[in-house]
């Protein structure tokens, strides 16, 4: 049973200035040492701005070509959000980025209406469950952690991770939702997180982390500090724990409409 090695970046991220935010974490790349998977926060080209939809990008823009060609370079997926723009639409969109060029993609399904982001960008429709290297992982976006049915382990997923934008004022739900999420559906949680201060002047502490399936915290980045998490999550570990403890085998029947 493979361990999948995972590297998450918490970074200051330049507000409104793609090509400075691809420059600075191509710097960031050349201090990891072996991962399967590198992990960029929500909207990492621009910072949360909602209403600079005039940076949002095509599928075939300079930022997934960028990312295209660090999966190569680095020989690991990466993975983070930008706005696309698509069909007239603008999306908050997770693109996953193998090195083989193969690119999976989720749109943010809940738009964070405190700010209006409901007013610029279009909400996605349905999850995305990806197969890598043995593993199943779910790839959901910052608001998403506060809706416990959306993120519902129904699919035997056995990793769910959350990029994000989440201000320091809100953090000690961050690290309570967090912790609830990695408890209820039995799976490694990750939430990735931003350090700085925005355009809106929000304060952002970081706070990624990495929680094991009880929900305990077994990898953080330094608060209020730029750096990398790298850790390895042990498939064996997961597995001998849901036969020890099946408690999501006796969840609640339903479905979610959209």
């Amino acid at each position: 049973m493979e361990n999948l090695k995972i590297a998450l970046l918490q970074f200051d991220i330049t507000w409104e200035y793609p090509l400075k935010n691809r420059n600075k974490i191509e710097l960031y790349f050349a201090s990891v040492k072996t991962a399967d998977i590198i992990l960029l926060p929500e909207m990492f080209t621009t910072g949360f701005s909602v209403e600079a939809t005039h940076l949002a990008e095509s599928m075939d823009g300079e930022t997934v070509a960028w990312m295209k060609e660090m999966a190569i370079k680095q020989q690991t997926v990466i993975c983070g959000s930008l706005m696309i723009n698509e069909a007239g639409n603008i999306y908050n969109r997770l693109v996953w980025v193998e090195p083989s060029g193969l690119i999976k993609t989720y749109d943010k399904r809940h738009l964070f209406s405190l700010i209006n982001e409901q007013k610029h960008f279009t909400a996605g429709t349905k999850r995305l469950i990806i197969e890598y290297k043995g593993w199943r992982i779910c790839p959901l976006i910052c608001y998403d952690l506060r809706f416990p049915v959306f993120s519902r382990n129904d699919v035997n997923y056995d990793l769910c991770f959350y990029i994000a934008n989440w201000p320091s004022k809100r953090i000690a739900a961050w690290d309570i939702l967090l912790q609830a999420r990695a408890v209820e559906n039995q799976a490694y949680t990750i939430g990735v997180n931003r350090v700085g201060v925005d355009g809106y002047k929000a304060s952002y502490s970081g706070h990624s982390q990495v929680l094991d399936p009880m929900g305990d915290v077994i990898a953080t980045a330094p608060e209020n500090e730029v750096g990398w998490v790298e850790f390895a999550l042990s498939k064996k570990h997961l597995d001998d724990f849901r036969k020890r403890f099946p408690f999501v085998e006796d969840r609640d029947l339903f479905e979610l409409t959209y």
